[in-house]
């Protein structure tokens, strides 16, 4: 495959036109997610599917009352500002009629187990954590799923903002699965006409280093 379009066409959608997404194409984009790489192939994800937009609005209303809680125990103004500046973003959800939850288990290492036995400080175990491989996933996962949607010509946007409230969406969805907690949702739908483009990204030679 030598176009790459997919990739650079894709780009954060908080915008949707009221027009429902096929369950077969919500298919081909969740089979392409867990294609995605998988640290010891452990799998770690599943995709709750949410088109009700009762419980969508829901969701967005539980996302709002804490965002905006957290924004009024700001102690200093400019941050409860910056929070409620950010609001609109966290719940750009509202408008999609899909909303995938992105749920996932702890990673299991064997090396920590391992250097758990041998009495390993707490300093040695959060730097053999600090990679999060968990997120890294979950990530790889979710980012198949956003390409999958712009090739088929839907829009999607990758949230984690709303996860302050992970809590209370959990029993709202009432998803029960040992072990699995919220890690991210994606709205997904048709996007309105001339959404933005996505913001410039840094220079190869800023992100980049050779070593030969």
């Amino acid at each position: 495959m030598k176009n790459l379009d997919f990739i650079y066409n894709r780009k954060s959608v908080r915008k949707f036109k009221d027009s429902e997404v096929p369950r077969e194409d919500i298919i081909k984009m969740l089979d392409a997610a867990i294609h995605a790489p998988s640290p010891k192939n452990q799998q770690t994800w599943h995709f709750v599917v949410i088109q009700n937009k009762e419980l969508i609005n829901k969701i967005a209303d539980i996302v709002e009352k804490n965002h905006t809680n957290l924004a009024e125990m700001a102690k200093v103004e400019k941050q409860r500002k910056l929070m409620m500046t950010l609001l609109p973003y966290y719940t750009c959800f509202k408008n999609a009629p899909v909303l995938v939850v992105v749920y996932s288990k702890e990673y299991y290492m064997i090396e920590e187990t391992i250097l758990k036995d041998n009495n390993a400080s707490e300093e040695v175990l959060n730097e053999l954590r600090f990679p999060n491989s968990t997120a890294q996933g979950i990530g790889a996962a979710i980012e198949n799923f956003l390409l999958a949607a712009t090739e088929l010509g839907y829009g999607t946007c990758y949230m984690t903002g709303p996860t302050h409230s992970k809590v209370e969406i959990e029993e709202l969805i009432n998803f029960e699965k040992d072990e699995y907690k919220l890690m991210a949702m994606i709205s997904l739908g048709v996007a309105e006409d001339d959404t933005p483009n996505s913001p410039p990204r840094k220079s190869l030679e800023e992100v980049v280093t050779f070593v030969e």
